[in-house]
This record gives C-alpha cells, sequence and structure tokens, in this order.
C-alpha cells in the first residue's frame, strides 16, 4: 500500500495561539518516511491528522482510495503512541489481540512477541513492564491487524540510550517492508530507519529528500542547523565559492567530519571556541566572524587557539535561507 497526503489543519490549545499545519507527504509501498524537526514543529500534529484525528482540509489517500471522510478505526493504519497506550487491566497478549476482533485479516499474538523478543511476558500487565517493554508489546499491538500503513509517533523518545538502540535496530527490521510514516526529533534514530525523509519546520516540509541528502546537502541553514551540519555565508568563507562552482546561493552547508583542521594553511582561519568531548571523538566548535562551526577531532587544539580549518571540496554544498518546499 502507498498513502498520499496533503493536509491543511489548524490547531489551538488552552492559552495558546493557533498553530497550522500545511504539509504533504508522499509515501511508496513498503517505504519508511521520517518526518524529522524539532519539537513544536507540528510533526505529531501531521501524523494525527493523516491517522483522521483532527479535521482537515486537503486529502489523505492510501493505495488510490480517498480517506478524507473515513473515521480513523476505518482507516486500516497501525498507530504507534509515544506514551504506548496500552490497556492497564489486559495481559500482554490481550492487549496485542485487542484489535484483531475487529479486522479480518490478523498475526498471531504468540508469534508478534515471540520476534520482538517478548514472548515471555505473554502473561504480564502494562504496569509491570519496562519502556522497552511497553513499546515492544505496543508495536506488536499495532502489527498484530495487519495494517496497510504504520504510523508511529516518536516510539523511542522516552527510552533510556541502550534501550533505544536496541529497539531501533528491531524497528528497522519490522519496517523494512512495510509503508510507515515515522516521526521523531531524533536525527540518529532517522538516519537508522529512514528510506525518505520530511524535514518539518513551523507546520510545513521544508526539505524531503534520502538520508544522504538532507543530511549532506541542506537545502537552507534551517535544515543543516536540524541536522547537525554546518551552513556559513560565502561571504565569511569566499575560498569556498570555487567549490560550488559559483552558485549564487548565499550559503554553503558542509558537515563537521568533511571540517580537517591539521596544517599551516587552509580555507579559513578560526578561533577555537569549545571542545566538546563525544563518543570516540571530540566535537570542536570554532568561532568565525561571530558565527560557530563544528568540526570533530581526535585530538583537538586547545581552548583560545587560532587555526586553519580546511574542508572537503566535495563536500560543500550550496543553500539559500527560506527555501520551503511547496
Amino acid at each position: 500500500m502507498d498513502l498520499r497526503a496533503d493536509v491543511s489543519a489548524t490547531f489551538t490549545a488552552d492559552g495558546a495561539d493557533a498553530f497550522t499545519v500545511h504539509a504533504g507527504v508522499d509515501v511508496d509501498a513498503g517505504e519508511t518516511l521520517v518526518i524529522l524537526g524539532p519539537s513544536g514543529s507540528g510533526k505529531t500534529l501531521l501524523l494525527e491528522t493523516i491517522a483522521g484525528f483532527h479535521d482537515h482540509d486537503g486529502f489523505v489517500e492510501s493505495d488510490g482510495r480517498r480517506l478524507d471522510t473515513v473515521p480513523p478505526e476505518d482507516r486500516d493504519f497501525g498507530f504507534v503512541f509515544q506514551d504506548y497506550a496500552l490497556f492497564p487491566h489486559l495481559s500482554v497478549t490481550e492487549n496485542v489481540e485487542y484489535g484483531t476482533k475487529y479486522h479480518d485479516e490478523t498475526r498471531d499474538a504468540e508469534t508478534l512477541l515471540a520476534e520482538l523478543g517478548v514472548d515471555h511476558l505473554a502473561d504480564r500487565y502494562p504496569p509491570t513492564l519496562s519502556g522497552g517493554e511497553k513499546q515492544r508489546v505496543a508495536l506488536a499491538r499495532a502489527l498484530a491487524v495487519r495494517p496497510s500503513v504504520m504510523l508511529l509517533d516518536e516510539p523511542l523518545a522516552a527510552l533510556d540510550v541502550p534501550t533505544r538502540q536496541s529497539l531501533r535496530d528491531d524497528l528497522a527490521d519490522v519496517l523494512a517492508d512495510v509503508t510507515a510514516v515515522y516521526v521523531t526529533h531524533n536525527r540518529t534514530t532517522a538516519r537508522a530507519i529512514a528510506d525518505r525523509i520530511a524535514v518539518m519546520r513551523d507546520g510545513q516540509v521544508v526539505q524531503t529528500g534520502t538520508p544522504e541528502t538532507v543530511f549532506e546537502r541542506p537545502s537552507s541553514p534551517v535544515v543543516a542547523e536540524f541536522t547537525g551540519a554546518n551552513a556559513v555565508p560565502l561571504s565569511a568563507v569566499p575560498s569556498l565559492r570555487d567549490a560550488v562552482d559559483g552558485a549564487t546561493d548565499e550559503y554553503v552547508a558542509f558537515r563537521p567530519e568533511a571540517v580537517r583542521l591539521d596544517g599551516a594553511s587552509g580555507d579559513f582561519e578560526a578561533t577555537v571556541e569549545r571542545v566538546v568531548r563525544e563518543d570516540a571523538t571530540n566535537r570542536v566548535v570554532l568561532s568565525l566572524d561571530g558565527r560557530t562551526v563544528d568540526a570533530f577531532a581526535d585530538d583537538p587544539p586547545a581552548v583560545g587557539a587560532d587555526v586553519w580549518v580546511s574542508v572537503d571540496p566535495g563536500r560543500v554544498h550550496p543553500c539559500s535561507p527560506g527555501t520551503t518546499e511547496e
């Protein structure tokens, strides 16, 4: 099943200004589209609107079938909530089997629990489970009804790092042949499970592409910032103009991994502002004309040092402020 949606919806909460989501998604059969963006960008509201939880303008279509007026329970979507939404008074098996009574084509609960490594919890109840266990049960419940499309709202957000890594690997396997829309603010998760990524900002999709395209070639400084790339005005790094073949864009983007700090010369000079240990390396924050540039270094220079910075020209790309997909 494929999924097409282009929706516009306005939401209000007590004491808050109205927030409008106007965005579209296009997901091929068997593809995982990750909606990536900061908190408050409208990711969850878009997902819930596709699920049918909110009134909207525009359309939602699955495998050619228009679903605009179809209630959520009849859209044949599986929804995995961030807070699990398990029934506390039902056992694990009963939770997984809950939706199967309303569907003709279903999957066996015991088999699903085994595939997700929690079959030993079949007779337990949700209040006795860890966060990772609850999320695996919630995923099994969504898959049990053989949904045409899976919708997942930040399912790993509340988990500790080791549990998140383990479940992320399992999710990549589970979603391999499933049409899915997955919401997250975590770029590591996005890169791990996405076939394509749609970056959201202020209720709109501002760039869509493969993980490599979005992370290596951000279309705007906003996308660069959220995906961990550097976006620098060309006026501050004129030596990089040749790397983008004289493009007229105001900014160039490049990843920290493309930056080298050794050598007696380079593309530009900057000052080391901060050094932060990150796993097996160091993130070096450089100051350049009042802006910051990130680099990675195993043997970082001292804070306050002036260093020459070289950037791999093959990984320098133009980008423009305000770029938004129509």
